[in-house]
């Protein structure tokens, strides 16, 4: 189920406008923020929202390599998932994180229950 999810997850905010890296079905979903402020930014507004993350800044990346790690396990929902954009979404505006002039179009990722 994990991988199902992690496509989700991947697809979606890649369909948003979000610059992802790492694997199709890696569960460590890297967003890109480029630099360190906006990371801790992001880190501050998402908390106050509920969802915990993990940022990873200079020297661990490059100077302008700053980003977001989503780390994804099996015991996520949807719904969690689905939270999860909503709380992107509401951030975004404050920080400019669709960094994307790219735009997909994916095939729907639903699973069957």
């Amino acid at each position: 189920m994990t991988r199902i999810w992690v496509r989700f997850f991947r697809h979606s905010l890649q369909k948003r406008g979000y610059i992802i890296y790492g694997d199709e079905y890696s569960p460590v979903v890297p967003l890109l923020t480029y630099t360190m402020p906006r990371c801790c930014g992001f880190a501050k507004e998402a908390l106050a929202r509920g969802l915990a993350t993990v940022i990873v800044g200079f020297p661990a990346t490059p100077l302008l390599g700053s980003r977001v790690r989503f780390c994804m396990s099996a015991s996520h929902t949807r719904e969690q998932l689905e939270k999860t954009l909503d709380i992107l979404e509401d951030i975004e505006p404050l920080l400019g994180l669709k960094l994307s002039s790219k735009r997909y179009n994916y095939k729907n990722t639903k699973s069957k229950k």
